[in-house]
């Protein structure tokens, strides 16, 4: 067991870069097809709800698996030789598609909980549209968001795990590898467990001290 604590270590790094940059992504898009489903003026209403519903009703062990292999077929093609994608790459991109599935319906629904006076209000001002998100609707769609956005998060780390499928090298992997060649698999998948639980922890805590943070907003 001594001789994989450095590759826990590696992979627990890499974990936490895939979780880190899907999230970023997913929540930045997120976000942003929030405000375009929200919209009354949006065209892409349509487009954004399918996008969620399929997102939603596939299991994100097979998004991964379509991304991975799709992207390598796709990347052949447009080469003209085999080209295979890398398992980081297709990992990010996987679980941000999931991620920003999930974030658009609670973005929306935060949105639609702030109260239509706030951006009546915001409008007799003369506060512009970005300006009526950044200091009126955003502030307070954060604060309502937060404890399911937090779950989104919880959840996010979690399924890293899935990426070891396509060969990451994660802490998944490392537990998977070191339980078969030790012949001890309660040992390894105990430390793997550990150290998710520790991510997911440190997720939880933070939510909280975002929600102590803005008590405020949304009351």
């Amino acid at each position: 067991m001594s001789g994989f604590t450095a590759q826990f270590a590696a992979a627990f790094l890499i974990t936490v870069s895939l979780g880190l940059v899907s999230g970023s992504l997913g929540t930045m898009i997120g976000l942003l097809l929030a405000m375009s489903k929200s919209s009354p003026a949006s065209r892409f209403k349509a487009a954004v709800t399918a996008y969620t519903t399929v997102v939603r009703g596939v299991p994100e062990l097979l998004i991964i698996l379509l991304i991975y292999f799709g992207g390598t077929i796709f990347a052949s093609k447009v080469a003209g030789r085999y080209v295979e994608v890398n398992a980081f790459t297709a990992g990010v991109i996987a679980l941000t598609v999931v991620f920003s599935g999930y974030a658009t319906e609670v973005f929306r629904g935060a949105i639609a909980a702030v109260p239509a006076g706030q951006t009546e209000a915001a409008k007799s001002l003369g506060l512009n549209a970005w300006q009526r998100w950044a200091f009126v609707i955003g502030p307070q769609m954060l604060r309502l968001a937060l404890p399911a956005y937090g779950n989104l998060w919880i959840s996010l780390f979690k399924d890293t795990a899935l990426v070891s499928i396509v060969g990451l090298t994660d802490i998944m992997r490392v537990a998977f590898v070191g339980a078969g060649s030790l012949r001890a698999p309660l040992t390894f998948y105990l430390a793997a467990s550990a150290l998710y639980l520790s991510l997911t922890t440190i997720t939880l805590l933070s939510i909280r001290l975002a929600e102590r943070r803005y008590p405020a907003l949304g009351r």
